[in-house]
């Protein structure tokens, strides 16, 4: 975790004084038409190391509080499988968010360009066009959005790009205890991601890739029977009041 930070910082080199202002004063949801702009140096992303992972939700919860997701809706979440091989069970834990793709499916369809993708790769929702029709919610592969049933706007994982201007990790790298959420930048050949990438060639997968979208979240220890569509259902961990 500490170097995951480390090299995330180093990328950034610096971040102006109206960045950071425009980070805490803006909701996550939304964004400006400044943001839509803006050049970037950096494409973010990031690799879920699935061995590591123990189906805390840590993820989950910092996620919650984090961005005020409504109860019963989640912009990440782990979903456990149990896995019967022979008189062997298991559990798979299998982290979920936002793919934020290099083709993202959600935005073509967007009747009024309210979804739409920074130059940092980052894809986000302009609650101020958005008018709840939820297509992209369909056009979705990865069952990433919602309609947010207090806002009546579509709603999923930023990257928690508030804190990324701000020069922050997301809030569920932060989280992580067992550091299976590696994060930075995919165009520095020296962050913690691009050198994950480059040794583990053969071993890291996407999420359905059949779909053409080019998911930027990649997972090292995917096992290939849940690179698609599952065969089964996860058991979905849901917050009290109390633990949200």
């Amino acid at each position: 975790m500490l170097q995951n930070r480390r090299d995330f910082l180093r990328g950034l080199v610096s971040i102006s004084a109206g960045a950071i202002a425009l980070a805490f004063d803006t909701p996550a949801q939304a964004d400006t038409q400044a943001a839509r702009t803006a050049p970037s140096t950096h494409r973010w992303g990031m690799v879920v190391d699935v061995a590591k992972c123990i189906g805390c939700q840590a993820c989950t919860v910092a996620c919650i509080h984090e961005n005020a997701v409504p109860e019963d809706n989640f912009r990440t979440i782990v979903s456990t499988y149990e896995v019967h091989e022979g008189e062997r069970t298991d559990a798979y834990m299998l982290a979920r968010l936002c793919n934020h793709c290099e083709k993202p499916a959600c935005i073509p369809v967007c009747p009024v360009g309210a979804t739409f993708q920074r130059a940092d790769g980052v894809v986000l929702v302009d609650g101020e066009r958005c008018v709840g029709c939820a297509y992209c919610v369909q056009a979705c592969p990865y069952d990433a959005r919602f309609i947010n049933p207090v806002t009546n706007k579509a709603d999923k994982c930023t990257f928690c790009a508030h804190r990324l201007d701000a020069g922050l990790l997301p809030a569920c790298v932060e989280t992580c205890v067992g550091g299976a959420r590696i994060f930075g930048d995919l165009r520095d050949p020296q962050s913690s991601v691009r050198r994950l990438l480059a040794e583990h060639q053969g071993e890291i997968k996407v999420l359905k890739p059949e779909q053409g979208t080019v998911p930027q979240v990649f997972y090292l220890g995917l096992d290939p029977r849940f690179a698609g569509k599952v065969d089964g259902e996860a058991a979905l961990w849901r917050p009290s009041h109390q633990e949200a």
